[in-house]
């Protein structure tokens, strides 16, 4: 039978903070056990998988015979953010963080902006995503200017209202931003954040965008597909990726559509690897410090999860992991947290049993190419 492997990234779901967490401003955070302590925390499963066997977890005595092989995974990149984090786990440490924008973007910026768009700017400055298009909503309305903020992490936000920039217009704006945004002003992301409503009463809606850079190197997407293979990506795996070596992709509304369009694929034909991103851990629940909600999110998958384990195949490898840490508890911030994160493993052909504790993220994408079989350069070593 072709190797198949299901790689679910968990966006955010750090297990407590990384040994440098304090040169982040982090120590103390711990995503998981602050949802643990929510009476809407369920993880029976993940339990088994040996979720609570990973070294560094003290507040659970775990299983005495977990199914899966599990592992605690520090972060080698210079970053705490999405798209840092994904392409270590594809196999690329980056040695330098990719830029941030602390007391807002240039004015140079803002002039190529208004120059390709012929819409002037609002706001640029780091805002929560959730309050600048209620503090600046009417005025865009008003006027047609562009919402422009960033955050702590690396990306150029563009808010437009879709009755006043039409979704089509947005895109294309954020890929001329994209474009344009190279060297020193190269941020990870330029993102589309469309809203609706009126009258200072406005919510975001699903149809968010993100454009991002190309890896500066070949990930174990690029080696999967050059190999023939199928190179899968559920949810925002595409943009994280700008689509370099990937074969097919989706995109989801949220956690429960990923879900479900993850079980589809495991009845399809396909050998290689579907790589899925579960967002709404960070994007609800996290950076809103919503405790409860990101807990039933864990306690939503969790329950899902004999469903995407039922459609196994023999030679079906599941990987489950994050990219970062977004600890809802953390009230210093609402911006992502520097933790380690969980990797359990489940298949036939994995041994149940602990890894211990991994120096690099980079090893998820080691151990997916040699357990493909794929020849290729990335950091990290296999876990097999």
């Amino acid at each position: 039978m072709s190797k198949r492997v299901i790689l679910i990234v968990m966006d955010s779901f750090g297990i407590g903070d990384a040994p440098d967490a304090d040169k982040f401003g982090d120590a103390g955070t711990d995503t998981m056990r602050s949802c643990y302590g929510s009476s809407e925390f369920k993880a029976d499963n993940l339990r088994k998988l040996g979720l609570f066997n990973i070294d560094g977890i003290d507040y659970d005595a775990g299983t005495a015979e977990p199914t899966g092989a599990y592992a605690r995974m520090r972060e080698a990149s210079a970053g705490k953010d999405t798209t840092i984090g994904h392409w270590e786990i594809a196999g690329i440490i980056s040695k330098e963080p990719l830029p941030t924008f602390p007391d807002g973007f240039p004015q140079e910026v803002l002039d190529e902006i208004k120059k390709h768009t012929g819409r002037d700017v609002l706001c640029n400055k780091p805002y929560s995503g959730t309050k600048v298009i209620n503090d600046y909503g009417d005025e865009h309305v008003k006027t047609g200017k562009l919402i422009v903020y960033t955050s702590a992490d690396s990306v150029l936000q563009i808010a437009a209202h879709e009755d006043v920039v039409p979704l089509d217009e947005l895109y294309e704006i954020c890929r001329t931003c994209r474009r344009g945004l190279t060297g020193r002003y190269g941020v990870g992301r330029v993102i589309a954040r469309p809203f609706v409503g009126s009258n200072g009463n406005y919510t975001r809606t699903s149809n968010r965008h993100d454009f991002s850079l190309v890896p500066p190197a070949d990930t174990m997407l690029n080696h999967i597909m050059g190999a023939g293979m199928d190179s899968i990506a559920i949810g925002k795996i595409f943009d994280i990726f700008a689509g370099s070596g990937i074969t097919e992709h989706t995109y989801t509304t949220g956690n429960p559509d990923g879900i479900e369009k993850t079980i589809e694929y495991m009845d399809k034909d396909w050998k290689g690897i579907m790589f899925v991103n579960l967002v709404d851990y960070d994007m609800l629940y996290g950076h809103r410090r919503d405790i409860d909600g990101y807990a039933k999110a864990v306690a939503y998958f969790d329950a899902k999860l004999p469903g995407i384990i039922g459609k196994m195949r023999d030679d079906d490898v599941l990987m489950i992991t994050a990219d970062h840490g977004c600890d809802p508890a953390f009230l210093k911030t609402t911006d992502h947290t520097r933790e380690c994160v969980p990797l359990l493993m489940y298949g036939r052909n994995i041994k149940p049993g602990n890894l211990g504790i991994r120096n690099t993220f980079a090893d998820i994408g080691a151990t997916v190419l040699d357990y493909l079989g794929v020849e290729g350069k990335t950091e990290g070593d296999s876990l097999l």
